[in-house]
């Protein structure tokens, strides 16, 4: 008898969070995969090259301290030579002149700390989020963003990768539309639109920039590459460590295989 009154109450309560989950979220961003290797130190290099010299004038990395960039193959001359511009000593952290009162008056709110910004959003979306920018007259920074719609950051890496602009197919279906946004093979948003139609909105290259797309798109696998590192820099020491653990446990194998044969020999 619970059962019988159990069963309406479970499909209003999953029709509910359904009917919850299509008001919230609405479209559905089909994300390229981030090619990023935590084992690539030469990537890794360039990513926090071009980290220091792009997003840490406005986004700090406080959690984050100069001396763990020798993890990836920096030595510390090159470290203070060529990537301290905030700092004077090699053990500081990774912060920034900028004051979180200054940020909120110039950019409506403090740009967010990135030391841990990849465990929080993802590779992925760190990925399409800097090939998802936009122009956009009608934002305060003249930019939008696929990924993050009304971003209030401006795309700062629109010389190397160019000018984009926005572009919407309507389709007529959800089927039409999935087929077409899985065509792209790379960063696209389904949405519904007007008459139970839908529409798939992609970034065209309207002014090209100093780079290629594709040296643009390993320039910022390089970057959340770097950041990836950052939110977690003891995860390459027990990726190495898990390599040789399993090297030993595959020469154990082949003893206790052989020593199994010795035994079981005579059994047989």
């Amino acid at each position: 008898m619970m059962n019988k009154l159990a069963a309406p109450f479970l499909a209003l309560l999953l029709l509910a969070a359904a009917g919850t989950a299509a008001a919230a979220g609405g479209a559905d961003v089909r994300l390229e995969p981030a090619p990023i290797n935590r084992l690539d130190s030469a990537s890794m290099q360039r990513g926090a090259r071009t980290f220091v010299n792009y997003c840490l004038s406005c986004h700090s990395a406080k959690y984050m301290r100069y001396n763990r960039l020798t993890e990836i193959g920096v030595d510390a001359a090159m470290i203070q030579d060529n990537l301290m511009f905030a700092s004077d000593k090699i053990g500081n952290q990774m912060t920034i002149a900028m004051t979180a009162r200054d940020a909120k008056a110039w950019f409506g709110a403090p740009p967010p700390d990135l030391t841990v910004e990849s465990r929080v959003r993802g590779a992925d979306w760190l990925y399409n989020y800097f090939l998802g920018f936009y122009k956009d007259d009608a934002s305060a920074s003249g930019w939008n963003n696929l990924v993050f719609p009304n971003v209030g950051m401006p795309h700062v890496l629109w010389k190397q990768a160019g000018v984009g602009r926005l572009v919407s197919t309507e389709y007529r279906n959800h089927e039409e539309a999935l087929a077409a946004a899985i065509a792209v093979k790379g960063l696209a948003v389904l949405a519904p639109a007007k008459d139970h139609k839908y529409v798939v909105e992609t970034i065209a290259v309207d002014e090209p920039g100093a780079m290629t797309p594709a040296q643009y798109k390993v320039m910022v696998a390089d970057l959340v590459n770097f950041l990836d590192f950052m939110g977690e820099p003891a995860k390459n020491r027990r990726i190495n460590l898990g390599i040789i653990v399993l090297l030993y446990l595959g020469v154990l194998f082949v003893f206790a295989y052989w020593m199994k044969r010795e035994y079981w020999k005579d059994v047989h």
